[in-house]
């Protein structure tokens, strides 16, 4: 297949997801009116708390839009990674916001457990059926696009409303049957607990990003093993693994190789940029190539971290300036 071939359907496929997105996020605005209203009407605390689980979907449907969208602007002289990040920062800002609404939520089932109020919930169903089928509809549709990560994360959002709304159902009936009104507040808690675990997810994620913590998902033992299994390679130090945004990794470090011309060191940063790509999915590698021992004990004891303060005073002054070659990779 040619390279003009795969990349015509990476773009195909890109605004494919994007058109699905646009169409989710809008589809689910329709939910959270639906549930607003009904929420209102029939005096439902679960159904209200439901709405808020919705405002988490339509966050989740619309950071994986916009970062669709703002994968299409290049990089600048001023922001050499893209507009990735901006997403982060509205995840952060919206994960506070969402805590905040579970609180609310659990201090007014609190009320309603002293209080008790009735609840109307031949409206609860209406309501909670709109949200239920428009869902299927929304996450079905995803799932054809489950090759991207934003979205897979998206279509995990929009079933677990499916779910929630499900409960709102099984409440009503509770409540038509029985005249147990308790069971409304006592469900908005659990969907207040659902929606703080959620916001406390990205919460963590986001502030994994920001700070440039490893991903969770890689194994910095694992991956310097790998790495020195490639032939060619006799060491790695000065270790960097980071997450640009969500799925997006990025790697620098320093490897020491033998005295090789630069032509006889391409074989070795094609077989690592091609073994962190398909392993660890690290599509930004920037890879310094060093034949010299001591360039290494300019880092901490162990040589695979090195903070450039330490590396300036114990080297006094010297710069990791590379023997053979500065090597970068970038899919």
């Amino acid at each position: 297949m040619s390279n003009k071939h795969v990349g015509h359907n990476h773009n195909h496929t890109h605004g494919m997801a994007k058109q699905t997105l646009r169409l989710a996020f809008f589809l689910t605005i329709i939910i959270l009116a639906a549930e607003l209203v009904g929420g209102i009407l029939a005096n439902s605390l679960a159904l209200l708390s439901d709405a808020g689980h919705v405002v988490t979907d339509i966050f989740a449907l619309g950071l994986a839009w916009f970062a669709a969208v703002q994968a299409d602007r290049p990089a600048n002289a001023r922001n050499t990674f893209g507009y990735h990040r901006v997403g982060i920062l509205a995840a952060l800002l919206n994960a506070v916001t969402l805590i905040i609404i579970a609180a609310a939520i659990s201090w007014e089932a609190f009320q309603r457990f002293q209080h008790p109020e009735p609840v109307q919930p031949l409206i609860m169903f209406l309501s909670a059926s709109i949200g239920i089928i428009v869902n299927l509809f929304i996450g079905f549709g995803l799932q054809k696009e489950g090759h991207n990560l934003n979205v897979r994360a998206a279509t995990l959002h929009v079933f677990g409303d499916v779910i929630a709304s499900v409960g709102v159902i099984v409440a009503g009936i509770i409540i038509l049957l029985t005249g147990w009104t308790l069971a409304d507040p006592l469900l908005s808690v659990g969907i207040a607990v659902l929606i703080a675990l959620g916001a406390w997810s990205i919460l963590r994620e986001t502030t994994d990003i920001l700070l440039e913590a490893v991903p969770r998902d890689i194994s910095l033992a694992h991956l310097v093993t790998d790495m020195k299994h490639v032939e060619g390679v006799k060491d790695v130090h000065d270790l960097h693994v980071w997450c640009i945004a969500s799925g997006m990794y990025a790697l620098s470090c320093h490897t020491l190789i033998n005295d090789l011309p630069p032509s006889g060191s391409s074989p070795i940063l094609q077989s690592l940029t091609i073994m962190l790509s398909e392993k660890y999915h690290i599509g930004h590698a920037t890879i310094q190539f060093e034949c010299s021992d001591q360039q290494g004990a300019c880092c901490e004891t162990n040589g695979l971290y090195c903070r450039m303060e330490d590396a300036k005073e114990k080297c006094n002054g010297h710069h990791h300036a590379p023997e053979v070659l500065t090597a970068k990779h970038n899919s």
